[in-house]
């Protein structure tokens, strides 16, 4: 008896941690605040999906952030844009956590960190450490919250990978965010997908009107329809302590009680992440700013969030009816549920889209090239996700490919034909994007003698710009000469105006220092606690260029007692 008693207790626990194999109590919030999201797991964000959990810390930057586990610095990556600041830790049990947006680092690490800075000579740049160099324990303070990198505001950006650097959710690890809110849908539609498919008489994007329920669903008006078609919804989710509009973690779909989509938000590769611009409407995103995420695959995007054999494409055939379910779910188990009554109806006078022909045909499997009297556009096998018309057109020095309204999977390449130009002149010139204001905005540019390239993921129009104006440089909290004997830093103000900054070198009394460039606000820092300054006159000599050479050099003096 007591041999199958503990049988069944074996079984019964293998059970349990078979369903939920991830370790709960590993790790520990990284904050000592409570914890209010700005950004969740999975977020539908430009072009990828969001890799952590995006931690408020009160508007405040300085916040002391700890190691959610016991382990080893394995990376710190510096840059003026992404994560700015931040550091990797390595545990022993194969995961890695990864906090962004930091301020400065704790002393040892910083000490570590700016050694190879000054040997190196720069601010950006990427260490790795020996595993166990950079020992850590569990719940040390390892940095300082801030706003570094691409950060719209004050936050720790925190991530758990796995053993192969695919980030997951870190609320499956019991990282506890407080959230009694259900998911919000504040848009519904449907799409004809089959040949002569169509939706309420049309084969264009419907959007649907939702009704509100007395028990909190939502339903909607009967749609008549017939042949393949698809949903998109338009949804997101709030924690508690934020209005934040956030990722949802689960969206799943079924027709007659049939499961026919899912869809969950736990990890991913960052292999597929610029992939999302397929999950999306990418159009209307780029049309309307607004995401409708589709329940529906296409056959060239198999996220690994998809749940097996859930394409979501619906079969509607004449004269029968259907009910076809959404469910959206945060991480909590908060959920939205949508009902959508569907009467099969074939019609052979529905509204027919017409597609878009023009002069270029793009078959997405094979190269194509585009050539006009001064430019020239090729776009490589596979750049495209489809077969499909595009727009273009040439104009002397500008080309104007398609619309921004494609997504597509890898980058093609325009080039000009600057032989008109003299040699002076095609050292200011750069290929640039113009954006929807109108503005040329510097987009990298290869020059190889009359041949100017540039490699882009986006559609758009392109041209030659010219910039003949240097960098601006201004001192911020110091001018020349002055006795700054009590300034804990020294800040300047960097700043160009069209084809933007390049590069920035910065040395007192012919000695390299270390200057931060926040680009958010064109800010220039040193700290003098670095000690490379001397007691009485110090001669600041900083230089900056821009993207096509233009150089300014600002120096001044400044008097400090030892």
């Amino acid at each position: 008896m007591k041999r199958a008693l503990s049988l069944i207790f074996l079984i019964l626990c293998t059970s349990i941690q078979a369903q939920n194999p991830l370790p709960q109590d590993y790790f520990q919030n990284p904050l000592d605040i409570p914890l209010v999201l700005a950004g969740s797991f999975g977020e539908l964000r430009s072009n990828h999906f969001h890799s952590g959990l995006d931690i408020k810390t009160q508007q405040r930057q300085g916040l002391e952030v700890h190691a959610a586990a016991a382990g080893y610095v394995s990376r710190i990556n510096i840059q003026h844009y992404g994560y700015g600041k931040a550091l990797y830790i390595q545990h022993p049990n194969g995961y890695t956590t990864v906090y962004g947006h930091l301020k400065k680092l704790a002393p040892k690490l910083q000490e570590y960190l700016k050694r190879r800075q000054y040997e190196k000579e720069s601010y950006e740049i990427e260490l790795f450490p020996e595993p166990g160099e950079l020992k850590i324990e569990q719940g040390e303070v390892i940095a300082f919250s801030g706003n570094t990198g691409g950060s719209g505001g004050p936050h720790l950006h925190f991530e758990i990978r796995d053993g192969s650097q695919r980030p997951m959710n870190a609320q499956l690890f019991g990282i506890d965010i407080p959230d009694h809110k259900d998911p919000l849908v504040e848009g519904l539609y449907a799409y004809p997908l089959g040949e002569d498919a169509h939706v309420n008489n049309s084969q264009e994007r419907q959007q649907l009107r939702l009704i509100p329920q007395n028990d909190g669903t939502y339903t909607t008006p009967e749609v008549d329809a017939c042949g393949e078609i698809g949903f998109g919804i338009s949804t997101v989710d709030q924690q508690d302590g934020a209005y934040n509009h956030n990722g949802v973690f689960t969206i799943e779909a079924d027709l007659n009680g049939e499961k026919v989509f899912e869809i969950n938000f736990d990890k991913f590769a960052f292999s597929e992440t610029r992939n999302i611009n397929r999950l999306i409407d990418y159009e209307y995103y780029k049309d309307r700013h607004k995401r409708i995420q589709k329940l529906f695959k296409n056959p060239d995007n198999n996220f690994s969030m998809y749940a097996e054999n859930s394409d979501g494409k619906l079969n509607i055939k004449d004269s029968l009816d259907y009910l076809y379910t959404i469910k959206v779910s945060d991480i909590k188990g908060n959920e939205k549920i949508v009902r959508i009554p569907i009467k099969g109806r074939f019609s052979d006078n529905f509204q027919k889209k017409e597609p878009e022909k023009t002069d270029y045909f793009v078959n997405s499997g094979e190269n194509f090239s585009a050539k006009g009297e001064k430019a020239d556009v090729f776009i490589p096998a596979g750049s495209l996700y489809q077969d499909g018309y595009l727009d273009i057109k040439f104009k002397g020095d500008t080309v104007q490919v398609h619309r921004d309204i494609i997504p597509l999977a890898d980058n093609f390449t325009i080039g000009f034909d600057v032989s008109k130009y003299s040699e002076e002149e095609k050292e200011k010139l750069f290929v640039a994007e113009i954006s929807s204001s109108g503005r040329p905005e510097y987009s990298t540019t290869y020059k190889k003698g009359n041949r100017f390239t540039t490699s882009t993921r986006n559609f758009g129009t392109y041209t030659l710009a010219e910039d003949n104006t240097p960098p601006k440089v201004w001192p911020v909290n110091f001018y020349d000469g002055q006795w700054i004997s009590n300034n804990e830093t020294l800040q300047l103000k960097i700043s160009d105006d069209l084809s933007g900054i390049n590069a920035y070198r910065a040395t007192v009394n012919g000695k390299w220092i270390l200057m931060e460039y926040e680009y958010k606000n064109n800010t220039l820092t040193y700290d003098f606690s670095d000690n490379v300054t001397d007691a009485g006159e110090n001669n600041l000599k900083v230089v900056v260029t821009d993207n096509v050479g233009n150089t300014t050099v600002y120096q001044a003096t400044f008097h400090r007692k030892q």
